[in-house]
């Protein structure tokens, strides 16, 4: 069923007070959010540097692993073994924090401001907006505003039901949205601090909670968490954009720490699902 202006914004409050309601408990536990479900830590391999310095938006696909860097802009196909750059494209996009691939298009999380990070664009917004490209070139095709407002992180292209999946970080939900004119279909709740990276996996949704290091498996139907994955916050790279492959999920590290003695390269990373 189709969620309109008006009943979205009924949907939207019901839930914010319903997770408002249950944020007592979910303080109780903070490395998992207080959730009640099965929880390990993720043994991380560290693969390949990323093509760019500031990578902040994966999506999965058979030919490459797709990256998109959130202070250039720019989109990456890259080789899953050796991250060797296949093809390249310059976007209009500002602030890249999600990127999800088709219905042969680039759909863009554009999260809104760019931080100082680099000088400003006339393309740069303020707000978050989802930005519809070219494939091939790169080149803006529309422009989607969202109507829970907020920033824009993780987005994901589901094939099974040719539905978009995004963070809606204003309300603490995930939507999925018709793409062919952004109505909302559904809103799942995503307890955590800032969802980031998003994907789909087997009928499930993955979501990565960049504050807290960890991601969360939710089952789209009902919106319960199913089970719930750790990093470590010291041993293993800051998560951000996050894709899931053959049984791995990947993510990469967006490589905001100032650089100096001690600091890392931003670089791609995986993990075993199971």
């Amino acid at each position: 069923m189709n969620i309109k202006r008006r009943d979205f914004l009924c949907a939207s409050s019901t839930l914010v007070i319903g997770l408002a309601a249950r944020r007592t408990a979910a303080q109780e536990t903070a490395a998992t959010g207080g959730i009640n479900a099965p929880t390990r830590q993720a043994k991380v391999e560290r693969l390949f540097l990323a093509p760019d310095a500031h990578p902040n938006a994966l999506e999965a696909a058979s030919d490459g692993l797709w990256i998109g860097d959130q202070v250039s802009e720019r989109v990456f196909k890259v080789d899953w073994q050796t991250g060797k750059v296949l093809h390249e494209v310059q976007t209009e996009s500002h602030n890249t924090s999600g990127l999800a691939v088709g219905a042969g298009y680039l759909w863009l999380g554009a999260n809104g401001g760019v931080s100082g990070r680099r000088p400003p664009r006339p393309t740069d917004k303020a707000y978050g907006e989802v930005i519809q490209a070219d494939v091939k070139t790169g080149k803006t095709v529309k422009i989607h505003q969202l109507i829970w407002g907020g920033g824009v992180h993780g987005i994901t292209f589901v094939p099974q039901t040719q539905t978009l999946w995004i963070t809606a970080l204003s309300i603490q939900a995930v939507a999925e949205i018709d793409p062919k004119d952004f109505r909302v279909l559904r809103l799942r709740p995503a307890r955590g601090d800032r969802a980031h990276g998003l994907d789909w996996d087997n009928g499930a949704l993955w979501v990565l909670f960049a504050g807290d290091h960890l991601v969360q498996k939710i089952d789209p139907e009902s919106g319960k968490v199913l089970e719930i994955v750790t990093f470590s916050r010291t041993a293993d790279p800051d998560p951000h954009g996050m894709c899931v492959r053959d049984g791995y999920m990947y993510y990469c590290d967006a490589g905001l720490t100032a650089p100096g003695p001690g600091s890392e390269p931003a670089q791609v990373c995986r993990f075993k699902l199971v």
